[in-house]
C-alpha cells in the first residue's frame, strides 16, 4: 500500500470504529501507532519492574566496593608498616619505663622530702613547713600532694624553684603565693614568704605488686 493510500484511509477512519477483535482490518498507520505504544509500555514496564531494582542494587554494591577498597588500602598500609609500628611501640615502652622510674615508691617519699628540704636550705631559704596531704588516686598513678612554706629573698626562692624542677624525681609546683614578711616589699629585697602546693607521683602498680606478694605469702602459709 502506498503512503498516499495509507493517509487517504486515515481520513475516513473513526477511532470509535476500532474493533480489537478484528485488529487485522485496521489501517496500516493505526497498526504502527499501536505497535509503537505497546513497545513503549513493555520497555518502560520492564525497566520499572525489573531493571530499576538491579540498578539500585548495583549502586549499593559499587558503594560497598569503594568502602572495602578503602579498608583494604588502610589495612595494607598498616601491614606494610607493621615493623615500624612495633619499633615505635618498643620505644614508647622504654620511654614509659623511664618515666615510671622517676615516680617515687612509698619508701622513697621520705628521701624525696629530704631532697626538697636540702634544695631549700642550699638555696638559702628557711624551710617553715612541709606538710604531706592524703594521696589521690589518678588511675595508673597515685598523686602525693604536699604544702610547702619557705621564706627568703626573691632570688633564693627562684633558685629553690629551679632546684626542685631539676630533681631526679618528678615534682610539680602549683598555686604559688608570694608575700612580703613583716610588711616589707619585694623591690627592696626584703624577706618574702612563698607558699606553694607541690605534687609528686608514684606508680599505682606498686600496690598491685604488694597485694600479689601478700597473696603468695598467704598461700605459702
Amino acid at each position: 500500500m502506498a503512503l498516499s493510500d495509507s493517509l487517504e484511509s486515515l481520513k475516513g477512519f473513526d477511532i470509535n470504529d476500532l474493533d480489537f477483535n478484528n485488529a487485522g482490518s485496521w489501517p496500516g498507520p493505526i497498526k504502527l501507532i499501536v505497535v509503537l505504544i505497546l513497545i513503549t509500555v513493555v520497555v518502560f514496564g520492564g525497566y520499572w519492574f525489573l531493571i530499576k531494582d538491579q540498578y539500585t542494587a548495583l549502586d549499593k554494591v559499587a558503594s560497598e566496593e569503594a568502602t572495602l577498597k578503602q579498608q583494604y588500602e588502610s589495612r595494607a598500609f598498616k601491614v606494610s608498616n607493621l615493623d615500624a609500628y612495633r619499633q615505635q611501640m618498643e620505644e614508647m615502652q622504654k620511654s614509659f619505663g623511664a618515666l615510671l622510674k622517676q615516680l617515687p615508691a612509698d619508701t622513697e617519699v621520705p628521701g624525696l622530702l629530704e631532697d626538697i628540704t636540702n634544695t631549700g636550705l642550699g638555696s638559702g631559704l628557711d624551710i617553715e613547713s612541709i606538710k604531706l596531704k592524703p594521696e589521690i588516686s589518678k588511675g595508673f598513678y597515685i598523686e602525693l600532694p604536699m604544702d610547702i612554706s619557705v621564706s627568703g629573698s626573691y632570688h633564693d626562692i627562684a633558685s629553690f624553684v629551679s632546684g626542685v624542677a631539676s630533681l631526679p624525681r618528678i615534682v610539680t609546683l602549683h598555686d604559688f603565693s608570694i608575700k612580703p614578711v613583716g610588711g616589707g616589699n619585694e623591690a627592696s629585697g626584703d624577706i618574702l614568704r612563698m607558699s606553694v602546693a607541690a605534687k609528686t607521683y608514684r606508680y599505682s602498680g606498686e600496690e598491685d605488686k604488694k597485694s600479689k606478694k601478700g597473696k603468695k605469702r598467704g598461700k605459702r602459709k
